[in-house]
């Protein structure tokens, strides 16, 4: 299918649309930690900062090596099986659903402030059809809106912390001694810290959308997003929780956790900062919504294309658009809201557990690609030490919401088990029609013309999971790599057909691999295997010329990991993928 041609995103609008996420936790985290770190919460902040700066290094050494969609996804699809790519797909879509769900309804909360006699559900669902319409516009308008809610964040964040500065510089530290010698309520120091960096971490949630679209940013657009996004958290999130702590009695926190830095800017501006404040709210809130639609499109057409969903969801408008996705996307975040009935408590876990499963299982993609993929170039390297630190604190913070939050991990798992049950079903439908063909034969024996009738249209859907083509690309006459290329496809795949290329110079000779192909046949008698010698040179212009010629996707192609001497980027190959 040809894709629509649209603007690559430059590093403004890509920071602006992933920012807007992770920015919008500038709003609650501080209240947050603050409530189980206390004075400390600043301290467990700075901790998640250097969190977040390991894992700068982490996503820049994946995508950078696999710069395509997917996230953790993608990682894990061209590292480790299907299964475990799709179960990290699965997390990062749910943790999506739970963003735009939670960050709408939070907004219209804040807007309630505002504008008491609004509706606060019917408001919610308005939010999320607005941005379902501006991701239906396209991926260059929606940036527009970020861009906007981005900067209009920044400003007040900024105004906020200089208005913040100026009263305690007028006022003087009597609440910050009033502050320091409060007893922490988690216990001692090492507990409170450790309590209020588990919190801490749902303001890092957003730090994995810049992957989920990679495709529709401009060459070196990624990295300066990851910059971008650490740089605003790591200077806000600590410093605002430390004015806090300058300004407001610790046992006020509590009393205005949902709109506390409108209260405070309402303390050290005037109930005009209050105001902008609760205005920026609404706006980034909504802002994190159009980020999670974004990143969900990006996410679902990779997987739809992988085949782990109905290709139901590729089509596309004119502005290159997955209408479809997004539509799809809607009616499952409004039937969240509605089965919720606005009570976002039981979200908010599958939010935490969500993405913070996503990360460790970016952490272990990471390493999966050092032991798998060593030959493959990437930009920048995060030392294994780095890596397992960054996993750690993950998984420590997992295990602190778990003992913040245990009835929302029970929760997270309610919606995970479904969620992971229709991709399994996607991922084994092969099996599922052929026990179905055996089934239906058995029951409606006596019913003949039933039978024959069902059973006809069971081997239609059979013959079409089974009749996608795949290709590989190889250039060596080494029996055992193809061996391992057949193992991959007959596990991870549903097809009986595949190409094996060899682009070859003239003159060269392939008997050997002739040879080794002749084996693979005998090895493999379910699979239809295809060699093809192509005279010329293996360029991105070939596998486009080769998937218009065979009408086969380029996800459907796979080669093996090129080394540092390969002419060029996984990127400019159009979605191979790599099978070794």
């Amino acid at each position: 299918m040809e894709k629509s041609v649209h603007k690559k995103l430059n590093e403004l609008q890509s920071t602006a649309i992933s920012g807007n996420d992770i920015a919008s936790s500038c709003l609650y985290v501080s209240a947050l930690t603050i409530m189980y770190a206390g004075q400390y919460a600043w301290i467990s902040l700075l901790v998640v900062a250097l969190v977040l700066f390991l894992f700068r290094k982490i996503y820049g050494e994946v995508v950078g090596a696999l710069p395509l969609n997917g996230g953790a996804y993608n990682v894990l699809l061209n590292t480790s099986s299907k299964r475990v790519a799709s179960f990290a797909a699965t997390l990062t879509v749910l943790s999506y659903m739970a963003t735009a769900v939670l960050s709408g309804s939070e907004a219209m909360h804040y807007l309630h402030n505002l504008l008491p006699g609004m509706n606060v559900m019917i408001a919610t669902v308005i939010v999320l059809v607005i941005f379902t319409l501006l991701t239906i516009a396209g991926i260059g308008e929606s940036a527009i809106v970020a861009v906007v809610i981005f900067l209009v964040h920044l400003v007040s964040l900024s105004i906020l912390v200089i208005a913040g500065i100026w009263f305690i510089a007028n006022t003087g530290f009597e609440t910050m001694h009033l502050n320091w010698t409060t007893p922490v309520k988690s216990g001692g120091i090492i507990s409170a810290l450790f309590l209020g960096f588990s919190a801490a971490m749902l303001g890092i949630s957003g730090f994995e959308s810049s992957a989920n679209f990679v495709e529709e940013q401009e060459v070196g657009v990624f990295p300066k997003t990851l910059r971008n996004m650490w740089a605003v958290v790591s200077f806000f999130n600590p410093l605002i929780a430390l004015i806090i702590i300058f300004v407001l009695p610790l046992a006020s926190v509590g009393e205005h956790q949902e709109s506390l830095l409108a209260y405070m800017g309402e303390i050290t501006g005037g109930k005009w900062l209050g105001y902008l404040i609760s205005v920026d709210a609404v706006l980034v809130l909504c802002g994190a919504v159009l980020t999670s639609f974004v990143g969900v499109s990006g996410l679902v057409n990779r997987m739809t294309l992988d085949r782990i969903l109905p290709n139901f969801f590729l089509k596309q408008n004119k502005r290159g658009s997955h209408y479809r996705i997004a539509i799809g996307f809607l009616l499952l975040c409004v039937s969240v809201l509605m089965a919720t009935n606005g009570v976002m408590t039981s979200l908010a876990g599958v939010y935490t557990f969500s993405f913070l499963s996503v990360m460790a299982l970016f952490g272990i993609g990471n390493l999966l690609l050092k032991i798998k993929r060593k030959r493959l170039p990437r930009p920048e390297y995060a030392p294994v030490f780095v890596v397992l630190v960054a996993i750690v604190f993950i998984v420590i913070g997992f295990w602190g919401n778990l003992i913040l939050n245990p009835n929302s991990f029970k929760t997270f798992i309610y919606y995970l088990v479904p969620a992971f049950l229709v991709v399994l079903f996607m991922l084994n439908r092969s099996v599922i029609i052929s026990a179905l063909l055996v089934g239906v034969d058995s029951i409606f024996r006596p019913l003949r013309k039933l039978s024959v009738l069902s059973n006809r249209k069971l081997r239609q859907m059979y013959f079409k999971v089974h009749s996608q083509e795949f290709v590989f690309f190889t250039k060596r006459d080494d029996v055992s790599i193809l061996n391992k290329v057949m193992q991959y496809v007959q596990q991870n795949e549903t097809t009986k057909k595949i190409k094996i290329v060899n682009v070859m110079k003239p003159g060269e000779d392939n008997e050997k691999l002739k040879v080794d192909i002749e084996v693979l046949d005998r090895a493999y008698p379910e699979i239809d295997i295809e060699f093809i010698e192509i005279i010329g040179e293996f360029t991105p212009d070939l596998i486009e010329e080769l998937s218009q010629k065979w009408a086969i996707p380029k996800n459907f192609m796979f080669i093996a990991s090129p080394s540092d001497r390969f002419s060029y980027r996984v990127a400019d190959l159009g979605g191979v993928r790599l099978i070794m």
